[in-house]
C-alpha cells in the first residue's frame, strides 16, 4: 500500500539531498524554521493561549524533506493542493498524523523492532504478539477509513483522494468485516478471561471444525480447516464436582471425551490450537505485508504536512505574510514583500520586506551601507528558494521562483577554535568544494566571500570564481564590500563583455538612516563605515 503524499507517483527517499546541507542549515538558520513546525500553536476563541513543547520527529522530519527539492512544477502543484487542503481543514492532518504516531508508540511497545529475538525461544509469545499487531492494524485502518469519510467531501488535492482511493481498493469494507472475524475466531488465544461479572467468571474456548482423512496406520492427511470460533463459557475449577459431571455425561456421547484430566492429551490439544493460530496469522501474511511499510512512510509523510500546519500558525503568530509561489524561468526574480522569516520569529520582530522584478540574470550583485539589511535580504532570498523548492509557500505577498538543481551557500564565519587554519584558508576549502559539486542550473549565495583578506586580493579571487561560475550557467547572488570587484563587474557589464548582471543596493537616507530596502542601483563605492562610527561615539 503507498502513502504517496509527497510525489504523484513514488514515495520520499533522501536521494537528491542538496550537496552541503549542512551548510544551507547553518548559513540560512533553518533550525529555527524546523523548530518551530514542530510546536503547535494552541488557541481559545481566536487568541493563543500558549505554545506546546516541541514535537521533535515533525522537525526532524521538516529538515529532510526539505533538503530534498522538488524540480519540475507538477510536483510543485502536487504538494501545494494537498497544503491547501490541510488549511482548509486542519483537524484532519492532525487527526491523522496523531492517529499514526498512536499506532507506531503501540507497535513499539509491543517490540516491533526487538520481538523477533525476545521471542525466539517462545513461539507461543511470537504468536500471541502477532495477534495484537493484526489487531492494531485493522483497528488503525478503520480509523483512517473514518477520517477520510468525515473530511474527503471537502477535499480536492488529488494527493489525499488518491489515497483514499487507494486504501477502500485495498482495505475494502469487506476485507475489514473478514478481518474483524478472524479476530473474533482466534480472540480466545489471546483473551484468556473476561466477564462483565466479577464473581462469575468466563473463560474463551476455541470450537474448531476440520476434515481429515486417515491413511494406513492411522496417519492423518488432507487436513481442512472447516470452522473456527471463540466461545464464553463460564470457568470451572477442572477439579470440581461441575466440571466432573460434564465428564460423566460426556461419556455417553460417541467420540467424545474430556482433555483437560489427561496431561498429555491437554498438551495436544494447546499445540493444536497454537498450530490452527499459527494457520490462521500465515494466512493474514500478505495483509500484513502489503501494510507493513504503510504507516510508516504515512506517519513520515503527514509529519511533514502537520508541520506546514504549525509553521502557518507561526506565520500568523508574527504577522508574516505568506503566499504560494508561481514557477518562472531561472534567472528571474519576481515577488513582493519579501521576509527573513527565521529573523522575525529569531527576534520577535517585524521585518522590513522587499520587492524585486527581474528577469534572465546570472549574477545579482549586492552592495551598500553597512547594517542595511543586505545580509538579511540575502537571507530571505535563500529560505524562499528552500521552501519554494520543497513545495511550501514562502513569506511574501507574491513570489515567482525557478527550479535549480542545487543550492550552495557560502557565507563567512567567525573564526573560532574548530578551525585548523586562517578565515581565508577556510573559506577557500568551501569554496573548492562548492566548485567540486556545482552542476549548471545550479544556484549559489555569497555573502560577504573573501572578505578575510585585502580588498584587492579578495577582488580578484571573487572576480575570477565568480565569472567562471557564471561561464558555466550557475546562477549567482553576491553580497559584497569588495568594491574593486563590483566596479569592475559593473565596467564590462556597461561595455557588453559580462552580460546578464544586476546590481543591488542597501538604501541610505541622506541623513544616514537606512531604511533595509534594496534598490536597483549602480555598486555604492563606499560602505559609509562612518555613519556607524558617528553613531557609536554619539
Amino acid at each position: 500500500m503507498n502513502v504517496y503524499l509527497l510525489y504523484p507517483d513514488r514515495e520520499w527517499n533522501s536521494k537528491g539531498e542538496y550537496y552541503d546541507a549542512k551548510s544551507i542549515l547553518q548559513d540560512l538558520n533553518l533550525k529555527t524554521l524546523f523548530s518551530n513546525a514542530g510546536k503547535e500553536v494552541i488557541k481559545n476563541k481566536g487568541k493563543i493561549t500558549h505554545i506546546n513543547k516541541e514535537d521533535t520527529y515533525i522537525s526532524e522530519t521538516m529538515r529532510r524533506v526539505m533538503m530534498v527539492p522538488l524540480q519540475t512544477r507538477e510536483e510543485l502543484v502536487y504538494r501545494h493542493d494537498i497544503i491547501k487542503d490541510c488549511f482548509a481543514r486542519e483537524e484532519f492532518i492532525v487527526e491523522l498524523y496523531d492517529c499514526t504516531s498512536g499506532m507506531l508508540s503501540k507497535w513499539d511497545r509491543l517490540g516491533r523492532k526487538t520481538h523477533a529475538s525476545a521471542t525466539a525461544t517462545n513461539p507461543a509469545a511470537l504468536l500471541i504478539n502477532q495477534v495484537h499487531v493484526l489487531k492494531l492494524f485493522v483497528d488503525t485502518l478503520s480509523q483512517i477509513r473514518e477520517l477520510f469519510n468525515i473530511y474527503s467531501s471537502r477535499m480536492y488535492s488529488k494527493g489525499f483522494l488518491s489515497l483514499q482511493e487507494r486504501l477502500e481498493k485495498e482495505y475494502p469494507v469487506t476485507l475489514e468485516e473478514e478481518l474483524l472475524k478472524i479476530l473474533a475466531d482466534i480472540s480466545f488465544y489471546t483473551d484468556t478471561f473476561e466477564s462483565e461479572e466479577v464473581n462469575r467468571p468466563s473463560v474463551k474456548k476455541p470450537k474448531i471444525t476440520f476434515t481429515f482423512s486417515l491413511e494406513n496406520g492411522l496417519k492423518v492427511s488432507n487436513l481442512e480447516l472447516e470452522d473456527l470460533t471463540s466461545t464464553i463459557n463460564k470457568y470451572h475449577n477442572p477439579n470440581g464436582v461441575i466440571n466432573k459431571l460434564q465428564d460423566y455425561v460426556n461419556s455417553f456421547i460417541p467420540n467424545s471425551f474430556s482433555v483437560q484430566n489427561i496431561e498429555t492429551l491437554c498438551e495436544q490439544a494447546g499445540l493444536f490450537e497454537y498450530q490452527v493460530v499459527d494457520y490462521v496469522m500465515k494466512c493474514c501474511g500478505p495483509f500484513m505485508d502489503s501494510f507493513c511499510h504503510f504507516f510508516d512512510d504515512l506517519h513520515f509523510q503527514s509529519a511533514f504536512y502537520r508541520g506546514i500546519v504549525n509553521l502557518r500558525q507561526h506565520f500568523l503568530r508574527f504577522d508574516l505574510n505568506y503566499c504560494f509561489p508561481s514557477v518562472s524561468n531561472a534567472g528571474s526574480y519576481h515577488f513582493q514583500d519579501l521576509k527573513d522569516p527565521v529573523m522575525c520569529m529569531e527576534q520577535r520582530i517585524e521585518a522590513v520586506g522587499n520587492d524585486l522584478s527581474l528577469d534572465d540574470r546570472q549574477l545579482l550583485i549586492i552592495t551598500g551601507a553597512n547594517q542595511g539589511g543586505k545580509s538579511t535580504f540575502l537571507r530571505s532570498m535563500g529560505i524562499a528558494q528552500v521552501m519554494f523548492q520543497s513545495g511550501m509557500f514562502v513569506a511574501a505577498l507574491s513570489y515567482e521562483g525557478a527550479f535549480y538543481r542545487n543550492l550552495f551557500t557560502h557565507f563567512t564565519r567567525r573564526e573560532d577554535s574548530a578551525m585548523n587554519s586562517g578565515r581565508l584558508d577556510e573559506e577557500l576549502k568551501r569554496m573548492s568544494d562548492i566548485i567540486d559539486h556545482v552542476i549548471p542550473e545550479s544556484f549559489v549565495l555569497l555573502n560577504e566571500s573573501f572578505a578575510s583578506t585585502t580588498e584587492k586580493e579578495g577582488s580578484c579571487i571573487a572576480y575570477d570564481i565568480i565569472k567562471a561560475l557564471t561561464e558555466h550557467k550557475v546562477y549567482v547572488i553576491t553580497v559584497t564590500h569588495l568594491l574593486s570587484f563590483a566596479k569592475q563587474v559593473y565596467e564590462e557589464n556597461s561595455n557588453g563583455e559580462y552580460e546578464h548582471v544586476a546590481f543591488l543596493s542597501a538604501e541610505r537616507l541622506e541623513d544616514g538612516t537606512r531604511t533595509y530596502k534594496m534598490r536597483s542601483d549602480s555598486p555604492q563605492l563606499t560602505s559609509f563605515g562612518l555613519d556607524l562610527y558617528n553613531e557609536i561615539i554619539g
